[in-house]
């Protein structure tokens, strides 16, 4: 079989090393027709030379050209100005896009690439928030793609359209548009760059809207198909930037270091896009742990990608003691903020304003922070908001008011499997029944938070309890706590990380453990899946076969099938 018959068998079983390698061993014994020319292009860019394959694509233009197959050469055309828009040259990008469009408005026939035209409109009109124009720009490329035949494009305008609606308030129908680009992904019709930019972007975007639940189904899903293409680089370091704020989340802080590093190394071979949440998300669990020094340098490098790295920087001024500095970063960062960008900083606002003294801005943040929930019925944004309004009250003298929302908020931040936040709530528990006099409960709650913080290596969230007492306005505002194996969490939107029925005594996560054992999954395996370590994992088990009474997999299996969780 010869090199180019290699390449293209390589191509179509998304070998993208071997295709690259295959294709341009044959393009030195004669010269690629322009498809297979297009198809290297691809493959090099997939595999993180993406400068490389852009200058390949061009090729594929001028050949395309030469054979006088204009939408083919459109299509070229248009998707080297598109991947030059993720390079970050604006000026090269809009050459070739405007190329593009000369070729199809002098075409005599419609175009199928026509649609892809009106994608950079929309990212741009995204970028400046306007989400009007955003939608009508993603509306037409959708329509035109349809019209067309061209999956890529529908795809791409449906996602487009999904984040506008989302941006202008219409969350439920634009994270079910988002649900439908990804399942144009899911089974196959999407070509392999489109479909990276499509996972990537649906997953930021449920980040952004608070929906742990869909970030985590399609971060998982994200995985998989990264796992599945050989020497896949683009796209596989966003993918573990995703994985890191996952396991942050759920407290697996190794596993999420782990992740944020590998983000990074595949940042350095080609997935630039990973740049800023490798170094972001290192410098959160530095922070949390207490090396300050760690978490700045990480912080001072996600910055260099021109993104401000807040909440974090402000919070690590914060726990340095510098509230008035954190104050100002923190402001100065959301002054002119996307909404989206802007409502993810303002549970730590809430905190910031109290720490420096400025009651009435910390409950103006708190409010807007309160409005959000009448549009998004997420758990975490509730929990947030719950957390933030206590914190507020209890500054201005009402703990019995405080004491019912906080309650509230550490039983969603259990429910969603999140260590840090739940213990966070525990140790302002503590401080609001130590003001009302109740000693005892409040030695049980600094106790229990206490456990959780040594487990979790959270240093300064440590110390802090140490001083604490009703002088404290409440803990800092990022990660989550392992559920107490005796306190059953009170019922939560059905956008839950644990969606599915809870079976019995149960909780939602310990029904999903229970669910994947009978699957024949490790604890390793589980681990992986949920995003979360094997120390939660085996937790969770451990609190499952004390409630049902059972002392084996086998056990937990055959309960598993009798209440039909499998």
């Amino acid at each position: 079989m010869s090199a180019l018959a290699h390449g293209r068998e390589a191509y179509a079983e998304r070998r993208w090393t071997d295709a690259a390698g295959q294709y341009t061993a044959a393009e030195r014994d004669a010269e690629l027709p322009a498809n297979d020319l297009e198809q290297l292009a691809t493959s090099v860019i997939l595999t993180g030379r993406a400068s490389e394959g852009v200058d390949i694509l061009a090729r594929a233009h001028l050949k395309y050209l030469a054979d006088g197959d204009y939408p083919a050469a459109a299509r070229c055309a248009a998707w080297t100005g598109m991947n030059l828009i993720l390079l970050g040259e604006p000026a090269r990008s809009g050459g070739w896009l405007a190329r593009a469009r000369r070729i199809v408005e002098d075409l005599p026939e419609p175009c199928p690439v026509e649609g892809l035209l009106f994608v950079p409109a929309g990212l741009g009109a995204l970028y400046q928030g306007d989400g009007v124009a955003a939608a009508e720009a993603f509306t037409r490329a959708a329509d035109l793609g349809r019209e067309r035949g061209d999956a890529d494009t529908a795809a791409l305008g449906m996602l487009g359209l999904g984040q506008a609606r989302i941006m202008l308030g219409q969350l439920d129908d634009g994270l079910a548009l988002l649900d439908e680009a990804m399942v144009a992904v899911t089974v196959g019709e999407i070509s392999p760059v489109p479909a990276g930019i499509i996972y990537c972007a649906v997953i930021q975007t449920c980040h952004l809207a608070f929906d742990l639940h869909r970030a985590h189904e399609w971060t998982r899903a994200l995985d998989r198909w990264c796992d599945a293409q050989q020497n896949l680089v683009a796209f596989s370091g966003q993918c573990q930037m995703h994985r890191a704020e996952l396991y942050r989340l759920h407290g697996a802080w190794t596993e999420a270091i782990d992740a944020a590093k590998t983000a990074q190394d595949l940042a350095f071979r080609g997935d630039r896009m990973a740049t800023y949440g490798g170094f972001y998300e290192q410098g959160e669990v530095h922070r949390l742990r207490g090396d300050f020094d760690a978490s700045e340098a990480s912080y001072l490098r996600a910055q260099e990608t021109g993104f401000p790295p807040h909440p974090g920087l402000a919070l690590l001024r914060l726990a340095q003691g510098k509230p008035d500095q954190a104050q100002s970063l923190l402001r100065q960062a959301m002054d002119g903020a996307a909404p989206d960008y802007r409502r993810r900083m303002l549970a730590a606002r809430v905190e910031i304003e109290l720490a420096a003294g400025d009651a009435r801005a910390a409950r103006a943040a708190m409010e807007e922070l309160a409005s959000l929930c009448a549009s998004i019925d997420m758990p975490m944004l509730h929990a947030l908001a719950e957390q933030s309004e206590a914190s507020v009250l209890f500054h201005e003298g009402d703990p019995q008011a405080a004491l019912v929302l906080l309650r509230r908020a550490w039983s969603r931040w259990l429910s969603l499997d999140a260590p840090f936040e739940a213990a966070c709530c525990r140790a302002l528990l503590a401080s609001l029944c130590a003001a009302l006099g109740d000693e005892e409960s409040a030695r049980l709650e600094r106790e229990a938070a206490r456990a959780v913080f040594s487990e979790l290596g959270a240093a300064p969230a440590l110390s802090g309890l140490e001083l604490s007492g009703a002088e404290l306005s409440g803990p800092e505002q990022p990660a989550p706590v392992a559920p107490d194996a005796r306190t059953e969490p009170l019922p939560t939107s059905g956008n839950d990380v644990g969606h599915a029925a809870v079976a019995g005594p149960l909780t939602a996560r310990e029904t999903e453990v229970v669910r994947l054992v009978s699957a024949g999954l490790s604890n390793r395996d589980i681990a992986a899946e949920l995003f979360i370590s094997e120390k939660t994992v085996a937790r969770h088990l451990s609190n499952v076969f004390t409630k049902l009474g059972l002392t084996s997999r086998a056990a937990a299996t055959a309960y598993a099938y009798r209440h039909g969780l499998v």
